[in-house]
Formats: structure tokens, C-alpha cells, sequence
């Protein structure tokens, strides 16, 4: 196979996995409100960020093993819309949010995934 091909196969995933934490860690921007001291603005990043942190150290684990990248981002995907749905009655709206922030879990997921097969089958 071409070697652009297999250099875009291998950096997709991991471009796009920076990418969806940064954009997860923009939720965090919330806790800046007036008049809050920075205690609370601390804890607030802290816990906003926890999902950030753990797709950090996935990514970092991903970095080599594909197979972990694969499977952990499919399954927070899944795992976003579980607690989605069981926090809240189910409302038609909802189905965006799950797109907005399973979709790419599920996209980077199976770009792994694919990385993978590739690798392993070489």
C-alpha cells in the first residue's frame, strides 16, 4: 500500500483523539463565573476535566496499541450515552448530544481499530 495512505491511517486517529479531548475540555470553561474564589474554580476544572484526563491517558496508552484506543473510545462512546440516558427522561434533543460527543468517540474507536487490523495483519 502507499505510504502516505498508511501515514494517514495511522495519524487520523490520533490527530482526531487530541482534537475531541480539546474539545471536551472546552465544557470545563464553565466554572468561570464572577465573584467565585479559586478554590471552587479549581475543583470545578478538576472535575470537569476528569473525562479529559482519562482519554489523555488512553490516547498515551493508544499511542502504541491500537487495540486499546479501539476499544476504550467505543466504549466511553457507549458509555456517554448510558449515563445520558439514564440520567435524564429520554427528550428527542438528546440524540444530538449523543451524536455531538459519541459520534467522534466512535469514529476515533474504529480508526484504531482499523489501524490495528492493518498492523496485525502485516
Amino acid at each position: 500500500m502507499d505510504e502516505t495512505l498508511e501515514k494517514i491511517i495511522y495519524w487520523t486517529p490520533r490527530i482526531l483523539s487530541v482534537m475531541f479531548i480539546l474539545f471536551l475540555a472546552l465544557f470545563s470553561l464553565d466554572v468561570f463565573e464572577p465573584g467565585l474564589s479559586i478554590g471552587p474554580i479549581l475543583i470545578g476544572l478538576f472535575m470537569h476535566n476528569i473525562p479529559s484526563m482519562v482519554l489523555t491517558v488512553i490516547l498515551i496508552i493508544s499511542w502504541k496499541y491500537e487495540i486499546v484506543g479501539g476499544i476504550a473510545y467505543i466504549l466511553a462512546g457507549l458509555l456517554y450515552i448510558v449515563l445520558l440516558l439514564f440520567k435524564n427522561p429520554f427528550e428527542w434533543y438528546m440524540i444530538s448530544w449523543a451524536l455531538t460527543i459519541s459520534g467522534p468517540a466512535f469514529l476515533i474507536g474504529a480508526l484504531f481499530l482499523v489501524n490495528w487490523f492493518r498492523k496485525k495483519s502485516k
